[in-house]
């Protein structure tokens, strides 16, 4: 499975922004190319190597590699991964105070001559190994290591702590931040081009990018700001506009905060159970997935709603137990159903981040399932938000408090409770600026479409972490920015009916979307019919994976969990 819960560490006060602001400067003086030997360099001769700052695109004080390791080949059938070269390096601050970016690279000995760069998970602070797969990889297919694919990734420049991916107490450094924001990538990246090409005695012929959630905002901001060094990504789900979904997690926090309104995992398999009575067959079929969206968001109302003929609403809007929903809870779910809208554009320009598509996700249910968990802590958690927040209220709680008292206010013992993000009254300077560094929201791609860049991005219809609605958002905006057939040139958008967070009990995604990309970038075949498959909630059923806005209607015979037998419309 695609790693997709990265992390941070503790960042330090000091002088951050003067030391940002030097690195601005020495980023514009130019990068050396990366330095080929005569010969190329064995695995061992790579230990204690050092990358000198000025190869490196932004400001850092070099790199060493820490760790240099002969991997014997393992594995079996499509795990089967051989024998590669796995360096393990650390990327130096300008500021004494700030962490190291730590990175792994994997050099295959069969290498396929390109490279692969994946992307992280919430705060990162984690390097993923990228020995295994991507996000929503078959199973069945060789890992892209397998494949000759040299894979890298880094840890965003911190390094976290218990609480893994919701650690965002390095966001009191400066240059963390800055780091965790984008520079990281850049400066990895960067790294990469000097050790494959001492390893290889050559450079990649094709460098392409990986990563959902805040991976999948890393890969649209490597598009964005580096468009000359990926010749193609692909983003999942991703959190593109950062800080506006931080505000956005604040004004759910808040909601589900008060008196009697969290819902129970229970209460919340009664709603979804509604939801599909209600939604299911607008696809022309009971599935178990809700497909046509759209309609669903129009017709379902919670406070209205029937579960099993009687209605999902407490009688009088009262409390009485887990068949039902007081109207504290469902005024809360409103909330996340709704858009957060700002009073004046903040720093980064957005206006508002979109509400959530509840109805018919899994918003965390008691399943006994392998997968439950995981599905549990991205969605609501199993405990109320409060003061001190929780490790078990939702993910998105967690993540706001953390941003709040590391990113925002830098005091530990603030309470985040008590910001409200539509009126932050004195800390609208800070979140301005934050949102300038952390919503990668330019949708003008045309750089990275003249390079020959490719860009796939793929959303499922039912993640409560990071909205769909937002994805639809970005790809509007890039069809506003630079017209329909500029961005069909270039640009695919995909969204999977029933697919969560990096993992659903509903409809769990597996499409080989690198191949795909490899075949739009290397051969210049661009996307045809593409499927989708499902590997949990009934594995090996199959859909077509549609473009936005289409989503699969039944044709009305045939099996129902055949692609086949379902095509691509929109209303």
């Amino acid at each position: 499975m695609a790693v997709d819960f990265a992390t941070g560490i503790r960042g330090s006060y000091g002088g951050g922004l003067v030391v940002t602001a030097m690195g601005l400067l020495l980023a514009g003086c130019g990068t050396a190319p990366p330095q080929l030997p005569a010969q190329p360099l064995a695995c061992s001769a790579l230990q204690g190597k050092q990358v000198p700052a000025g190869q490196i695109g932004l400001a850092t004080q070099g790199a060493q590699v820490t760790q240099a390791q002969e991997v014997a080949a393992a594995g079996e059938g499509a795990a089967a991964v051989g024998a590669y070269c796995k360096l393990l390096v650390d990327i130096r601050p300008v500021d004494p105070a700030a962490p190291m970016i730590k990175a792994q690279f994997n050099l295959p000995q069969q290498w396929n001559g390109k490279a692969l760069m994946g992307g992280g998970g919430g705060y990162n602070g984690t390097i993923p190994s990228m020995t295994g797969n991507y996000a929503a990889g078959p199973a069945r297919t060789p890992v892209p290591l397998a494949q000759g694919y040299a894979t890298f990734s880094s840890d965003s420049g911190h390094q976290a702590g218990a609480t893994t991916s919701r650690d965002g107490s390095f966001g009191t450094n400066d240059e963390a931040v800055r780091n965790f924001s984008g520079d990281a990538l850049k400066k990895t990246r960067d790294v990469a081009a000097q050790l494959i090409g001492w390893h290889y005695g050559k450079l990649p012929a094709r460098w392409y990018f990986v990563g959902g959630s805040t991976g999948g905002r890393e890969a649209l901001a490597v598009a964005q700001r580096w468009p000359k060094d990926f010749d193609g990504v692909i983003a999942w789900y991703p959190a593109w506009n950062a800080a506006a979904l931080d505000l956005q997690f604040g004004r759910i926090t808040r909601a589900l905060a008060q008196p009697g309104a969290y819902p129970s995992q229970a209460q919340r398999a009664q709603l979804l159970r509604a939801a599909l009575q209600t939604c299911d067959k607008l696809d022309g079929v009971e599935d178990g997935v809700v497909s046509n969206v759209a309609a669903c968001n129009r017709q379902f109302d919670p406070a209205t709603a029937l579960v099993d003929g009687k209605p999902l609403r407490c009688e009088g809007g009262r409390a009485a137990g887990d068949h039902c929903l007081a109207d504290a809870q469902i005024a809360a779910l409103k909330v996340m159903d709704s858009p957060i809208t700002f009073s004046r554009p903040l720093g980064s320009g957005e206006t508002q981040y979109p509400g959530f598509n509840l109805w018919g996700a899994d918003l965390g249910l008691a399943r006994g399932t392998p997968q439950a968990p995981s599905i549990t802590l991205l969605a609501l958690g199993t405990g109320q938000p409060g003061s001190p927040m929780p490790l078990t209220a939702p993910y998105h709680s967690v993540f706001w408090d953390q941003w709040v008292r590391f990113f925002v206010t830098r005091d530990a013992q603030f309470n985040s409770l008590t910001l409200d993000p539509q009126a932050p009254g004195p800390w609208q300077a800070r979140i301005d600026a934050l949102t300038r560094l952390q919503d990668i929201n330019r949708t003008d791609l045309s750089a990275f479409r003249a390079r020959g860049g490719k860009l796939l991005m793929a959303h499922g219809t039912a993640d409560v972490l990071v909205s769909t609605r937002a994805t639809q958002q970005y790809y509007q905006r890039m069809v506003q920015s630079m017209g329909r057939a500029a961005v069909r040139d270039f640009a695919r958008y995909y969204e999977v009916p029933g697919y969560g967070h990096a993992v659903s009990g509903i409809y769990n995604a597996a499409w080989d979307s690198l191949a795909v990309l490899d075949a739009w970038v290397a051969q210049g075949q661009a996307p045809q019919a593409q499927v989708v498959e499902d590997t949990v909630g009934l594995p090996g059923r199959t859909r077509p994976l549609c473009e936005y806005p289409g989503w699969p209607r039944y044709n009305g015979s045939g099996d129902v969990n055949t692609a086949a037998n379902f095509r691509c419309v929109s209303e």
